[in-house]
């Protein structure tokens, strides 16, 4: 015979038999289910993310092979790296505006320059395409950022000799859209999504210095 407790509700409710839980984003618990319109956007999230640390990786291992090897872009055939060309001396020596402008030009050429600017775009290029060191990375290349965005000094309107600067915005242009870009990547510590950035932090010497991350 049915008894009023047959017909009570569950107090439990019951997700439909084809959905799964998946564990919330700070691995305490179910949070969001498999398939629903939260996992989709953040898997877009991470792959928007992870495609926008690897596209900017490029651009700065592409500016190292070219300068290195003259690939015909913006360092001429014969005139790579390992040509004898220097890689600063072009850029550096034709700075004729900020407050820099001497001293950077005094920079052009010199072999510690050449080096330290191309181990700088070697190492910010892998870093940020494997998914790893992403701190020393926004480090290094918001340092290289800042030099050029100085020895370009988007605020003045003419060089020293008068001449229009062809500068577009007093302050915002893609040197400071780099630089905020690294660090915002690092500080999401997006070196997992797509990369190797949860084997690296699994490294003793990363685990014990977390800088390395």
């Amino acid at each position: 015979m049915a008894t009023a407790h047959d017909h009570r509700p569950s107090s439990r409710p019951h997700l439909p038999r084809h959905s799964a839980s998946a564990p919330g984003r700070d691995g305490t618990g179910p949070d969001v289910v498999v398939g629903s319109p939260a996992i989709t956007a953040v898997r877009a999230a991470d792959v928007a993310v992870a495609g926008l640390r690897v596209l900017l990786g490029f651009v700065f291992l592409w500016a190292f092979l070219d300068k290195t090897f003259g690939l015909g872009y913006a360092t001429a055939n014969g005139k790579g790296w390992v040509d004898g060309g220097s890689p600063t001396k072009g850029f550096l020596s034709h700075v004729h505006v900020g407050p820099m402008a001497g001293t950077l030009r005094g920079w052009a050429g010199e072999a510690w320059a050449d080096q330290l600017f191309m181990l700088g775009l070697l190492g910010v290029g892998l870093a940020l395409i494997l998914g790893i060191g992403l701190r020393l990375a926004a480090l290094s290349g918001t340092a290289m950022m800042a030099l050029m965005w100085i020895a370009e000094w988007p605020p003045a309107k003419h060089l020293d000799s008068g001449k229009p600067t062809a500068s577009t915005n007093p302050f915002t242009d893609y040197h400071v859209v780099y630089a905020i870009s690294l660090i915002a990547l690092a500080a999401i510590a997006v070196g997992s999504r797509l990369g190797l950035g949860a084997l690296w932090a699994r490294l003793p010497i990363v685990r014990d210095h977390r800088w390395l991350l």
